[in-house]
C-alpha cells in the first residue's frame, strides 16, 4: 500500500486500552485523564476484523501498545488471535513492564515476537519520581522476564528531555549494554505543540519515510500521531477507513488537539 507520498505503509500499532498502572509525569497528570468508558474500546474481535483487513491490504507489521496494553484482560490471548493471521510477518508489544514477569513466556508462547520496554532510569528514587506510582525492581524483573522468554530484540525505550548524556539516560544505556539490550532515545514529545523528532536508535519521527498507521482504543484509525485526522472503523468498516487513513496521510507531522498517548499509542 503506498500514500500519496509514495510511501509503502506497512505497519500498524493497535492501542489497545487507553489505561495505565504508571503515571509518568511526561505522559499524564498525577491524578490520571478521563477514562473511555468500556463500551467505546474496541472488542477483540474488532480488533481481529481491523487487523485481518489490514494484512490483506498490505500491513505486514503489528505493535500492540495502551496505554499499556498488559492491563487489558486477555491480552495474552488477544496475541494468540493476532499471531494466527496468515501473511502477518512480526508481532511485537510495547510495554511498561510492571506485569510482564507474570506473563513474558505465556506472550511468547502465544506467538509474540518481541517486545520494547520503557525504562527512563535505573535510579529508584528517580523512578519513582517519573512515574509517581512506579517500582523499578518490578520493571527489572518484566526485563529479565522477557530475556528468559526469548524475545527478540529486546529494546528499551528511554525518554530524555535534552540529550542521551543526560544522567538518567545514561544510566539507563549502561545497563543496557550489560544486558545485551537495544537502546532507543525517545526526545520528549507534546502533541498539542507538535514537538516531536526522530527517534535515536530507530526511525519514529522520520516523516520522509513514515510507513505506519494507527488505531486507537476507541476505534480511529489514524494516518499520523501528529495530526487530528481519523477514521471511525465502526462507521467506515475498517477497510474504508484504513483506505482513507492511507490516502489522507499527510507529508508531515503537525498538531493533535484531540487525543492523548494514552489512547493514541505513543
Amino acid at each position: 500500500m503506498y500514500d500519496p507520498y509514495k510511501r509503502s505503509i506497512n505497519y500498524l500499532r493497535i492501542s489497545v486500552t487507553d489505561r495505565c498502572n504508571l503515571r509518568c509525569t511526561y505522559c499524564m497528570p498525577e491524578d490520571g485523564i478521563p477514562m473511555l468508558p468500556h463500551s467505546q474500546i474496541l472488542s477483540f474481535e474488532e480488533i481481529m476484523e481491523v487487523a485481518q483487513t489490514a494484512v490483506s491490504m498490505g500491513i505486514t507489521k503489528i505493535r500492540l501498545t495502551g496505554g499499556e496494553p498488559l492491563v487489558r484482560k486477555g491480552i495474552v490471548e488477544l496475541v494468540r488471535m493476532l499471531a494466527g493471521i496468515h501473511g502477518l510477518e512480526d508481532l511485537s508489544l510495547t510495554t511498561n513492564a510492571v506485569l510482564l514477569a507474570g506473563m513474558a513466556e505465556d506472550l511468547a508462547e502465544a506467538g509474540l515476537k518481541r517486545v520494547n520496554i520503557s525504562l527512563d532510569t535505573v535510579d529508584e528514587d528517580r523512578f519513582i519520581a517519573l512515574t509517581r506510582t512506579g517500582n523499578l525492581q518490578v520493571v527489572l524483573k518484566g526485563i529479565d522476564a522477557a530475556i528468559a522468554a526469548g524475545f527478540s530484540p529486546i529494546k528499551i525505550n528511554c525518554v530524555v528531555k535534552e540529550s542521551p548524556e543526560e544522567p538518567d539516560a545514561a544510566g539507563v544505556k549502561a545497563f543496557c549494554i550489560a544486558k545485551g539490550l537495544q537502546i532507543r532515545y525517545i526526545h520528549q514529545m507534546d502533541l498539542k505543540h507538535g514537538h516531536f523528532s526522530v527517534v535515536e536508535g530507530g526511525e519514529g519521527g522520520n516523516c520522509t519515510i513514515c510507513n505506519r498507521l494507527r488505531l486507537t482504543a476507541n476505534g480511529k484509525i489514524k494516518p499520523c500521531l501528529f495530526n487530528d485526522l481519523e477514521y471511525d472503523v465502526r462507521s467506515l468498516g475498517a477497510a474504508g477507513a484504513l483506505r482513507s487513513a492511507i490516502d489522507n496521510k499527510p507529508a508531515c507531522g503537525s498538531v493533535n488537539n484531540i487525543n492523548h498517548f494514552s489512547n493514541i499509542g505513543g
